[in-house]
């Protein structure tokens, strides 16, 4: 499986008139700027960010979202790094958000979402929103952001105290409020956050103990689980982590948990395994090995499998489609991918499939005023699983990634190896 297959001597060309595909430079400088004006449309001015609808206009009857604030303000941080000059006030305005709005004051931590009155929609503490909290923190403590180093302090306590499971070398999936039930259930994705997280706060902090936290994590669910179902990564287990193959068969299109193996997470943990790689001082070999195997498997087995170019969503134990939407995340994480595993390895079939990425993004996926967030399976317009233009994270880490990747697109502003570095 680690072969990579070539992709099509004629893969999707791209729209007419646009600038030859090898040299993206002056599109991928134009992208920062319209993801990072689209982050600015989002602001709230009661704090935080706004989910937005397909015309980058606040959809007020979402409530405010712990995780849509926090990517907006990791995007934001990195703006900032990386010379934008009026980036810093957004950062701040999310810093503000997750210190006061979206803070749990009586019990510690962060809820999901909070009304427009204030009040938690569900007090459920979930790790998936603390992996974005931790990310938002690092980025801004990074960025060097007042407050940030305060809320970074905060995070990384209640993480290591309530999520981290040490025993297990894992992290636990949600709370109660008060802290005194977790959930019965296990979750890959919150995990995969938890990595990228974990490598963020390392990198703000300096403590190793992070990425020994991430690469345990990373042997678990990549090195052994995906390696025993042959690189179809489970989503979904019990408390004790043994694999759940049919959880939410009945709700295949949930936008957190849908059924199957979801292909984006294979492209993304590729990438996030290469990151963790950059910064072990004796990384194991299997993570640069796996990494390839996750890109292959996807690009294998997800790639225009059902007669028409791009990935789906997610497939079953017999590698059939199951959800055909063709979501943005996805697309934007196969570019990282092949961004990181091109730099990382100088082989040609990754800049190969980073053109024919970014030639489907240009002609399906991008508009005048950003991306949009999913297509159906004939890569129309869709809301199958998510509706409007929630955030910009996946986007805009795409874009830098493609800006500092020399020889495919940039060179960028963006030191190499990893969106966090």
């Amino acid at each position: 499986m680690s072969d990579v297959p070539r992709p099509d001597a004629d893969p999707t060309p791209a729209p007419a008139g646009s600038p030859d595909l090898p040299d993206l430079a002056g599109f991928l400088a134009d992208q920062t700027h319209t993801l990072l004006d689209t982050a600015r449309r989002a602001v709230r001015p009661e704090g935080g960010f706004w989910w937005l609808t397909d015309d980058r206009t606040p959809d007020r009857g979402e409530p405010l979202y712990t995780w849509i604030t926090c990517r907006m303000t990791h995007v934001a941080a990195l703006a900032h790094r990386n010379g934008d000059p009026d980036a810093a006030a957004l950062v701040d305005h999310g810093v503000a958000a997750l210190s006061t709005l979206l803070r749990d004051d009586r019990y510690g931590g962060w809820f999901g979402a909070v009304n427009q009155q204030g009040t938690p929609t569900d007090e459920r503490k979930a790790g998936y929103d603390h992996a974005f909290v931790l990310l938002a923190a690092s980025s801004a403590a990074r960025a060097g952001r007042p407050g940030a180093d305060r809320l970074l302090a905060d995070v990384l306590t209640v993480v290591r105290d309530r999520f981290w499971d040490d025993d297990a070398g894992a992290v636990r999936e949600s709370w109660n409020r008060d802290w005194t039930v977790t959930e019965d259930y296990r979750g890959a994705n919150s995990s995969m956050h938890m990595v990228e997280a974990f490598l963020a706060a390392a990198a703000a902090t300096g403590d190793a103990s992070w990425t020994d936290r991430a690469l345990r994590i990373a042997t678990h669910l990549v090195h052994t689980e995906a390696a025993r179902h042959d690189w179809r990564l489970p989503e979904h287990f019990t408390a004790d982590w043994t694999p759940l193959l049919d959880y939410n068969r009945d709700r295949p299109a949930d936008p957190f948990r849908p059924y199957g193996s979801t292909m984006g997470h294979w492209l993304e943990w590729a990438r996030l395994l290469l990151e963790l790689e950059a910064v072990l001082p004796q990384p194991p070999g299997w993570l640069l090995a796996d990494a390839r195997t996750l890109f292959a498997a996807a690009v294998r087995r997800g790639w225009a499998v059902d007669d028409a170019d791009g990935f789906v969503y997610t497939i079953d134990w017999d590698d059939r489609p199951v959800v055909r939407s063709r979501m943005h995340w996805v697309l934007a994480e196969a570019i990282g991918a092949a961004v990181t595993l091109h730099r990382r390895t100088g082989d040609a079939v990754y800049a190969d499939w980073y053109r024919v990425f970014w030639a489907y993004a240009r002609r399906y996926l991008i508009d005048g005023t950003g991306w949009r967030h999913e297509l159906d399976e004939r890569n129309l317009p869709a809301g199958t699983v998510w509706h409007g233009r929630p955030d910009v994270y996946h986007a805009y880490q795409a874009v830098l990634l493609s800006r500092s990747a020399s020889g495919l697109g940039g060179p960028g502003p963006l030191a190499p190896g990893t969106v966090t570095a």
